[in-house]
């Protein structure tokens, strides 16, 4: 045990991404960052939450997992060369975030040992072990992409580890009342009357919500659905305006970003293979982020034209019948978002607006391979 003890770091060191596990639990998106203590503290009473856990073990279901790009002193820790990682921290006092905690990589050698000791298991972790090997397969932490990926798996969770954080249900409140506002006004069309703006807001706050209570009655009606099916198009519906929140905010930074991946000075001295292979994986790259954003686009236009249909013809089964088959999309729209994604909020970490856009030969060559082995596995699925 002294090995793992050696390699299992400290969150609470110089660590940037971790130095700070308030602020990780505070601000951080839901794509990055699944906080299971927040979920716990939140749901922990409930009688299915205990029923169908995402880890049977009790500390490591109380962990944070991270997505976690692997940094120089990272590398050294894994047998294959791999540009992301799984991060799990363990806190070293639930009740005080900002003392930090153990952590360590899923696929990291030694890991497993790792993860005995700091969850003080000595039992058998094998389903344990298969969902995190699972969850280290996905591109981000993405609920309805994580959700979907362990259902094909055979793993039933409590709805309670799919909810959106704090930080992006604050951020998306105006943009999903925008969306919907039209189907609150149709769901109350036939009552005559108009819909307040604080009872508005009250069901856009319903919609986000981990539950579907009875704040979404008239919505549920509007739709003709069953308390089971609503529940899952409800989930369904969440997903899409989800992803097409993020998207409002990701296609202008993706422009911008795209823009300076072919003004980047790359400075160092390298042979014509390796400049042959810098430019070639810059026009890769451009190519590739248009690619994937016309098959968002086109998964995203399937949702909007059952929507319009349901808000023009007031026909509400082609939206129904959408929301109960658009679990089978979150997979790939998921993956593809999630890879864009990475490629733009990494490529503003490292290159901060206003900052010089240089980097060395060793640098450049790491951030490009990391974006087109991306790109590249995205396209081939």
């Amino acid at each position: 045990m002294a090995v793992a003890r050696r390699l299992m770091k400290s969150a609470n060191k110089a660590d940037r991404l971790t130095r700070s596990l308030r602020a990780l639990d505070r601000e951080a998106s839901t794509s990055r960052v699944l906080n299971l203590l927040a979920i716990e503290a939140r749901s922990g009473h409930r009688p299915e939450h205990g029923e169908a856990p995402l880890f049977r073990n009790r500390i490591l279901n109380t962990a944070l997992v991270v997505k976690h790009r692997l940094r120089a002193d990272d590398v050294f820790l894994f047998d294959e060369i791999r540009p992301n990682a799984t991060k799990i921290i363990i806190p070293f006092e639930r009740s005080d975030l900002g003392l930090g905690g153990q952590s360590f990589f899923v696929g990291q050698r030694g890991w497993v040992d790792l993860l005995r000791e700091a969850c003080n298991e000595h039992t058998d972790m094998a389903r344990d072990l298969a969902t995190l090997r699972l969850i280290d397969q996905l591109p981000s932490l993405d609920p309805f992409l994580l959700r979907e990926h362990l259902r094909r798996h055979g793993l039933s969770v409590a709805s309670s580890y799919f909810a959106l954080s704090t930080a992006d249900m604050e951020q998306m409140q105006s943009f999903v009342s925008a969306q919907i506002s039209l189907l609150i006004d149709l769901a109350y069309r036939d009552a005559g009357r108009a819909v307040p703006g604080a009872h508005a807001a009250r069901l856009v706050e319903a919609l986000l919500s981990t539950d579907v209570d009875e704040r979404l009655e008239p919505l549920r009606e509007t739709l003709v659905m069953d308390g089971e099916s609503f529940k899952e198009g409800v989930f369904s519906w969440k997903g899409f305006l989800y992803y097409k929140w993020m998207l409002t905010r990701l296609w202008t930074e993706l422009d911008t970003v795209g823009g300076e991946i072919t003004r980047l000075t790359i400075t160092g001295n390298r042979d014509a293979g390796t400049q042959r292979f810098l430019d070639d994986t810059r026009k890769r790259l451009r190519r590739g982020i248009l690619i994937e954003r016309r098959a968002i686009m086109r998964a995203l236009d399937v949702y909007d034209r059952a929507f319009d249909d349901l808000i023009d013809n007031g026909r509400p089964q082609a939206f129904r019948e959408f929301l109960l088959r658009a679990p089978d999309m979150f997979l790939s729209l998921g993956e593809k978002v999630g890879v864009i994604a990475h490629i733009a909020s990494f490529w503003r970490y490292r290159f901060p607006t206003g900052m010089p856009l240089v980097a060395d030969i060793e640098d450049a060559i790491d951030l490009l391979q990391d974006f087109d082995a991306g790109l590249s596995a995205s396209l081939a699925a």
